[in-house]
């Protein structure tokens, strides 16, 4: 026996050694065989009994159970999980694994080990192994302190032959009787204690040398201690009042909505929704990952529940064959939690990892993911949209106010006295129109004082001009205003209303307002006074470019307020133009819309665009046409292959929706109600802040899907947007294809002739070694900011693997708006 332990009972303990021989020889009775009908298998000698004689310290003590049970799934209860799973599923799906179990199980799926680790909590159960008996002692002692009763150590079988331990038994610290004897002469007795509690835990060394248990009892006659108290019970002292407090939260169903280890659950499905609240509130969706079943009943003995970006993809073969392959959304994320069945028919959490490896949802975008859509419930109903989307885009924090000062009094005055025009306005208001429009606008800045508008008085003090802009629209301007496009072509006939949006292009290349205006008055002085009025609201920001239709007053008061910066037509305008003066011709002819617009959109290069051109008027007739003649002398200003130096965002791409346009310019009519213009005009911007927040949405789940594992591509999707990482893989690809003809080296410049395979162009690439710069003919990173297949087959060829930092622009990356 051993002397060093208080708890194990020494009565007996001076029994002769001829009756310990003599007992060697017999099958020793388990002191609660009365109950065992209680026991999962009848009493057997042990294997290792077999193999060598035990000593009996104890007359109660129990032969060991056969050590090669039998469990089911029900019983192989783990708290580990590999980290990475085999079989993967979808949260409204289930797959049970047919790989080889997670769980540390031999080829007969009887045994369950577990090693000595402090933040592995293990429930026990017949059949789970341990290292040692110390290691099986604590992991009872951590799953007692969690039910709430204290254990101790009863009896012990020893080996003769060595004197180590074949057996032993842990029990609760109420089980059995004290006797009554020795109280008889106690003045102040000790407290009853004992309630003969049948719960236990008996363990058995196997072959291998580890414990396994085989025998394993839950219920109690008697109720739990408080967890937070559980330090105070006679085997949990050595317990940290902080472990204690941990044990309490554990089982405290989760009031801080935080799963724990040891935490309970009636079912699996209580386990799951629990998780999946707890990840609604976190930012990241839940997947139903591996499940071990019963092999009796079928019941689940176990379940996973991952994060959505656990794991990787496999690779299929398949995909070589796809166009548009799926994006990438598993990155090998370990967030996860494990449950187990218990014999009580409850399930605990056996396994939990907080930690993710990714960046977390917003909460406003929590409605978005997978398993969070029937959480959420709609915000509005249908026909309170706009203010639905108006409460999305501010709980985003998409528009912070603090970082445009939104509380700060511009200190302003709306009316603007001073730069009143010297001649009446141009048309006409209708009547009380005016007052709807400042009783609008003072509204607006009553809610929002960032907000920003101007009117501009005539010579009869009548509003001739209006101008306005939000506050979402002034930080879209300090984010992305180096290009900007102002539109007046929103308009049916000379009497309407003139619309006049200032628009711009995002990082993810869609269209952004800056600020409108309605003009009712189209002088020189009136669009002067709009762009004054533009930079006020901007803080004095200019843009870089600024592009323009075919309006020469417009120009002028451009060349007036903007003298140094670069101006062009934008060629969407002028598609648009072409559209109205050509008409016409489009009846029965799709062909001669595809070749305008193919002019138009898809040349880059000067000779391309001359040809493809010359082809259209030939095919079609019109070498003698008036508009296209003039148009086509003017191509230096707005054709894609001229003025390739100057920066232009690829803002071709950023002209309104058809079907936006036709119902706009119904609201332009003078006999329509200046009130429903603003509101269809504001449904159609939230339209375009929430088509960005699920864009960043989108951006943050799913990585863009790779066409090889090349190291350049990977450090480019990091850094750029989906939609730009496109475009820029599509420039990667066509490198392939490029080989460099000539090299001439100038110190440290390098002049190279480029070409793609089988074709006669060829194009100039300088590379400079003392920088890293790389200059393309075709100036395609100067025109749009992304780098060409020309440069990229250089870099390629000098061994340059990881894109140099000052050919990402900010403005096309992730963090364009950090």
């Amino acid at each position: 026996m051993d002397r060093s332990d208080p708890d194990i009972l020494t009565h007996g303990q001076n029994l002769g050694i001829h009756n310990e021989l003599q007992e060697s020889n017999q099958v020793d009775i388990d002191v609660d065989q009365e109950y065992k009908s209680l026991e999962p298998s009848a009493a057997e000698k042990s294997q290792e009994a077999a193999e060598s004689e035990s000593c009996s310290q104890s007359p109660n003590a129990s032969s060991v159970e056969k050590s090669d049970v039998e469990i089911n799934g029900a019983e192989c209860l783990a708290p580990q999980v590999p980290l990475v799973n085999k079989c993967e599923m979808d949260v409204d799906g289930e797959q049970e694994s047919q790989s080889p179990n997670p769980l540390s199980i031999d080829a007969l799926g009887s045994r369950v080990s577990f090693k000595d680790e402090e933040d592995i909590f293990v429930v026990p159960a017949v059949g789970v192994e341990f290292e040692s008996e110390e290691h099986a002692y604590k992991y009872y002692g951590r799953y007692a302190v969690l039910e709430g009763f204290s254990i101790r150590k009863d009896f012990v079988n020893k080996s003769r032959v060595n004197g180590a331990v074949v057996s032993r038994r842990y029990t609760c610290y109420r089980q059995g009787y004290r006797p009554s004897k020795h109280n008889s002469n106690v003045r102040k007795p000790r407290q009853e204690t004992r309630t003969g509690c049948l719960a236990h835990m008996t363990i058995a060394r196997q072959p291998n040398g580890k414990f396994r248990v085989t025998n394993f009892e839950t219920r109690h006659n008697h109720e739990f201690v408080n967890p937070s108290t559980a330090h105070l019970l006679p085997s949990q002292k050595r317990l940290t009042f902080a472990e204690a407090v941990e044990a309490d939260l554990a089982s405290s169903s989760g009031r801080d909505g935080v799963p724990k280890l040891g935490m309970a659950f009636e079912s699996e499905d209580h386990a799951y929704e629990f998780y999946n609240t707890y990840a609604g509130r976190v930012g990241f969706s839940v997947r139903k990952d591996y499940v071990n079943r019963s092999k009796i009943d079928g019941a689940v003995a176990s379940r996973r529940f991952t994060c959505f970006r656990e794991g990787f993809r496999q690779k299929d073969k398949r995909d070589l064959n796809i166009k548009r392959p799926r994006k990438e959304t598993r990155i090998g994320c370990l967030a996860q939690l494990v449950i187990c069945r218990q014999s009580d028919g409850k399930y605990r959490v056996t396994h939990f990892e907080e930690k993710h490896n990714h960046e977390l949802v917003a909460p406003c975008r929590v409605r978005m993911l997978r398993s969070q859509k029937h959480l959420a419930a709609p915000q509005v109903a249908e026909g309170n949209a706009l203010e639905g989307y108006k409460i999305q885009e501010e709980s985003a924090c998409e528009v912070s106010c603090n970082s445009i000062g939104d509380c700060v009094d511009h200190g302003y005055d709306p009316i603007d006295l001073r730069s009143k025009l010297s001649s009446k306005r141009s048309r006409e208001m209708r009547e009380g129109e005016a007052e709807r429009i400042q009783q609008h606008f003072q509204s607006k800045k009553m809610k929002n004082p960032s907000f920003f508008y101007a009117m501009q008085l005539d010579a009869e003090n009548q509003i001739a001009n209006i101008f306005w802009a939000d506050a979402k629209m002034v930080m879209d301007y300090s984010d992305f205003g180096d290009v900007l496009c102002f539109d007046t072509t929103y308009r049916l006939h000379k009497d309407c209303r003139l619309f006049s949006p200032f628009v711009g292009v995002n990082h993810h290349k869609q269209m952004v307002i800056f600020g409108a205006a309605l003009l009712y008055d189209e002088t020189v002085d009136s669009f002067k006074w709009l762009f004054q009025k533009f930079l006020e609201a901007m803080s004095g920001k200019k843009p870089k470019t600024i592009l323009t239709d075919q309006d020469a007053i417009v120009s002028e008061a451009i060349n007036s307020v903007f003298p140094d910066i670069n101006q062009r037509m934008c060629v969407w305008h002028v598609y648009q133009s072409a559209l109205k003066q050509l008409s016409h011709l489009f009846v029965g002819s799709l062909s001669f819309v595809n070749d305008l617009s193919s002019c138009f959109f898809d040349h880059e290069e000067e000779e391309d665009f001359i040809a493809a051109w010359n082809l259209m008027l030939d095919v079609h007739g019109l070498w003698d046409n008036e508009w296209l003649n003039k148009i086509f002398e003017s191509r230096e200003q707005w054709a894609i292959a001229y003025k390739r130096h100057i920066f232009s965002a690829d803002l071709k791409s950023a002209q309104l929706r058809e079907s936006f346009i036709v119902t706009l310019k119904k609201y332009l009519k003078p006999e329509s109600d200046v009130l429903s213009f603003f509101k269809h005009l504001g449904k159609g911007v939230n339209d375009w802040h929430y088509k960005e927040l699920e864009a960043n949405y989108d951006m943050r789940q799913n990585m863009p899907k790779l066409m090889g594992d090349v190291i350049l591509l990977k450090h480019a999707r990091d850094a750029y947007t989906p939609r730009i990482f496109e475009l820029f893989q599509q420039e990667y690809e066509t490198c392939l294809n490029i080989v460099v003809n000539q090299c001439v080296e100038s110190e440290k410049l390098f002049e190279y002739k480029v070409s793609i395979y089988g074709q006669p162009r060829e194009y100039s690439v300088s590379y400079n070694l003392s920088d890293n710069t790389v200059f393309c003919s075709c100036k395609k990173f100067e025109f749009m900011g992304v780098l060409c297949s020309h440069a990229l087959k250089v870099l390629d060829y000098r061994n340059i693997r990881l894109l140099p930092s000052h050919y990402i622009l900010k403005r096309w990356t992730r963090d364009a708006r950090a």
